[in-house]
C-alpha cells in the first residue's frame, strides 16, 4: 500500500508532516505495509528548508525533488506535471495525495487523475471568491478531479454542495466528502510547545503582547506601489503606539530598495524570515497580527491573537466572528481604525476540528484501500 504525497512550499511541508506521523502510527500500530512517497517540487524555493529543518520539525524528508521553482505558471504545471506522471508510473501507487491550492496540487492531482489513480485533496472546498488568484483556479480545478475530499470546516463542506458536489461520473466512484478539521490546527497545537522551549522573545527584544507582527507577501500588495505605500504608512502610524515587528520576505524586501524613495520604512523592527518555530512563537505572544497570508489569519486565530488582515476577501470565513480577524485591505484608514478598536485577546472556537484531523484523514485512506 503505497501513497504519493505531492507537495511545494513549505507550509505543505509542516501540514503534511501530522498525516505522515498518522501513517506511521497506524503502521506501527497494525503492522501493516504501508509506505508514503514524498515528492517536493520545489516551487517555492525555501532557504530554511535545510536538514536541520527535516530534523527539527520531525518531518520525513523527500524522496524525489524535482526542482520546478522561479518559473511562470505555465511552465511549472506543465513541468510538474509531467514530472509526477514519470514518478506514478514508476512508484505504482494506490493513491496520490495532494495538499491546499499552489501549482504542486494541481499538477499532482492531474497526473494522477489523467492516469486513473485516485486523488485525495486535503483543505478541499475552501473558496476565496476571486478568480484573480492563481490559488483559487488551484482550489477549484482540483476539488473538481478529486476522489477524497478532507474538507477542514463545515463551511467548506457547504461550498462544495453549492457547486454541485458530489460529482458521479461513469467509470468512477462518486467523491467523498468528509469534514475532519484542519491539519494547520494540528500542525499548531504539536508545534506551540516546542516553539516555546526552543525560543525566547529576548533573542528580538521583544516583550509578550508588546508589539505587533506583520507579513507582506502577496503580489497584490507589493506589486502595487500605491497599496504597498498605504500599507506601510499605515504602519509607521501603529510603531508609534505599539512595536512593529516585520520579518520582511526577500521579495518584499527587494521591491522596497527600488522604491526606497517613495516608501519609507522609518523605524519599523525589519528581521530576517523566521523558520516556523520562531514564527510560531513570534505569533502566539504578539498583541495582534497584520498580515496577507492566509495561514498566518488562521495560526492567530488558533493562538487567540486578533488579526488585521491586509487582503479583500478571506477563505477562512470561519476567523471574521467576534473581531478575531478583520478584512482591511491596503487601506491605511481601514488598518489604523481597526487596530484602534482591537478587541483584546480571545478564546477561540472548535470551528477547525478537535486536532485530530490527520488521524481521521489516514483512517478514511486505509478504509478506501480495503
Amino acid at each position: 500500500m503505497k501513497i504519493l504525497t505531492v507537495l511545494g512550499a513549505r507550509p505543505q511541508f509542516i501540514k503534511a508532516a501530522t498525516v505522515s506521523r498518522a501513517i506511521a502510527k497506524y503502521r506501527a500500530s497494525v503492522d501493516k505495509e504501508i509506505e508514503e512517497i514524498i515528492v517536493h517540487t520545489g516551487q517555492h524555493y525555501d532557504a530554511n528548508m535545510s536538514d536541520i529543518f527535516f530534523e527539527e520539525m520531525d518531518i520525513p524528508k523527500p524522496k524525489h525533488k524535482l526542482g520546478f521553482g522561479n518559473l511562470k505558471h505555465g511552465a511549472m504545471t506543465g513541468g510538474m506535471l509531467e514530472k509526477c506522471e514519470e514518478l506514478i508510473v514508476k512508484e505504482k501507487p494506490f493513491l496520490v495525495l495532494v495538499y491546499g491550492d499552489t501549482n504542486s496540487t494541481l499538477a499532482g492531482a492531474l497526473a494522477a487523475s489523467k492516469m486513473h489513480v485516485p486523488v485525495a485533496h486535503v483543505e478541499a472546498g475552501l473558496r476565496s471568491f476571486n478568480m484573480a488568484m492563481p490559488e483559487e483556479i488551484n482550489r477549484v480545478l482540483t476539488d473538481r478531479i478529486a476522489n477524497y475530499l478532507f474538507c477542514p470546516t463545515e463551511n467548506a463542506v457547504e461550498n462544495l454542495g453549492r457547486e454541485g458536489f458530489p460529482f458521479d461520473t461513469p467509470n468512477r466512484k462518486n467523491q467523498k466528502i468528509f469534514n475532519v478539521g484542519d491539519v494547520m490546527y494540528d500542525a499548531t497545537r504539536y508545534y506551540a510547545n516546542k516553539a516555546d522551549d526552543y525560543l525566547s522573545l529576548e533573542k528580538w527584544g521583544l516583550r509578550e503582547r508588546e508589539y505587533a507582527l506583520c507579513t507582506i507577501h502577496r503580489p497584490q500588495n507589493t506589486d502595487n506601489s500605491s497599496c504597498l505605500k498605504s500599507i506601510f504608512t499605515a504602519l509607521q502610524k501603529i510603531n508609534q503606539d505599539l512595536e512593529v515587528v516585520i520579518p520582511l520576505h526577500p521579495r518584499t524586501r527587494n521591491i522596497l530598495k527600488q522604491s526606497e524613495q517613495s516608501i519609507a520604512i522609518g523605524n519599523l523592527k525589519i528581521i530576517e524570515p523566521l523558520s516556523y518555530l520562531e514564527m510560531q512563537r513570534l505569533e502566539k505572544s504578539a498583541r495582534v497580527v497584520i498580515t496577507d497570508s492566509g495561514g498566518m489569519q488562521k495560526e492567530a486565530y488558533f493562538h487567540g491573537v486578533p488579526c488585521l488582515t491586509l487582503r479583500e476577501e478571506t477563505e477562512w470565513v470561519e476567523t471574521l466572528v467576534e473581531s478575531a480577524n478583520t478584512l482591511v485591505g491596503a487601506n491605511e484608514e481601514k488598518i489604523i481604525s481597526a487596530f484602534r478598536t482591537l478587541s483584546p485577546n480571545f478564546i477561540p472556537k472548535d470551528i477547525y476540528g478537535d486536532g485530530m484531523a490527520s488521524s481521521k484523514i489516514v483512517s478514511e485512506l486505509i478504509n478506501s484501500f480495503h
